[in-house]
């Protein structure tokens, strides 16, 4: 599958770093303690397999979440464009889209952004306590790329033996951040592929607004037949240029600048229709 995707397209991706709840001496009558939620450590490469994105790794750079975490931190409490905190991103059956707290502040630590939550004093939030104490849950976030970087021809290597794409998110707007019951390991393989949290996230939304994704899944559809065919990747290979021009994966980059060029033309027309 390639690599093109909508570029307002809102992605999910999750991590075994557990979310954190610790006392607090502040803690008032109306909240649970603190809850500390690291959603995304930093250049920690992990392997993206989705209808909606296609097949590639993918890795978060430090700084990515600067600007967000600077609008969040700068609007006002009860600003409705500010990063909310859920469970399983909304979709548990019993929780909903209740949100679990108040973020307190987000922040970009060394290793990983990380939202501090003050959990109100709620029933569902009770039931989690024992799993956030307990350290089983992991981490999750839902965001829409801003700036990205791509090496569509890597070759291979250790941390990618397949040769497939790699992209390096370098800016990214970030709308949820919480505790998930089914975190992936970016740190991890294995043989069995699970749908990426992506697809989880779009069947769900396609059960409570199908004619939104299936506008979505349209303009997919012709983005990805508009795709250049210049430089074409095998299922269980690494990224192959035209056998026309061997030497053009190690050549001054020009081929790669035209596809790039029509790369963005595609995006733009499939906006456009």
């Amino acid at each position: 599958m390639d690599t093109l995707t909508l570029p307002d397209l809102d992605v999910v991706r999750t991590t075994l770093i557990a979310c954190e709840l610790r006392a607090d001496d502040e803690a008032a009558s109306d909240d649970l303690g603190v809850m500390d939620v690291r959603f995304s450590p930093f250049n920690s490469w992990y392997r993206i397999s989705s209808y909606w994105e296609g097949d590639f790794l993918e890795r978060s750079a430090p700084g990515a979440f600067k600007r967000t975490i600077k609008a969040h931190n700068s609007a006002a409490a009860e600003d409705a464009h500010n990063i909310k905190t859920l469970f399983n991103h909304g979709m548990d059956f019993h929780i909903g889209d209740k949100i679990l707290g108040r973020i307190e502040k987000v922040r970009e630590d060394s290793d990983s952004p990380v939202s501090t939550v003050r959990l109100f004093d709620t029933s569902y939030n009770r039931d989690l306590l024992p799993g956030l104490r307990a350290g089983v849950y992991g981490s999750s976030f839902m965001f829409r790329v801003v700036k990205d970087e791509w090496n569509n021809e890597p070759g291979a290597s250790d941390h990618n033996p397949d040769g497939l794409p790699e992209r390096t998110l370098k800016e990214v707007r970030v709308f949820e951040a919480g505790p998930v019951t089914w975190p992936a390991n970016p740190a991890a393989s294995s043989g069995m592929r699970c749908m990426s949290g992506t697809d989880t996230y779009y069947e769900h939304l396609a059960r409570l607004d199908p004619h939104r994704v299936d506008g979505m899944r349209a303009r997919l559809t012709a983005l990805r037949s508009s795709r250049p065919d210049d430089v074409t990747r095998p299922a269980d290979g690494p990224a192959n240029a035209p056998t026309s021009d061997p030497a053009s994966r190690h050549s001054d980059g020009n081929r790669r600048g035209e596809r790039a060029r029509r790369i963005r033309e595609a995006r733009l027309a499939a906006l456009q229709s």
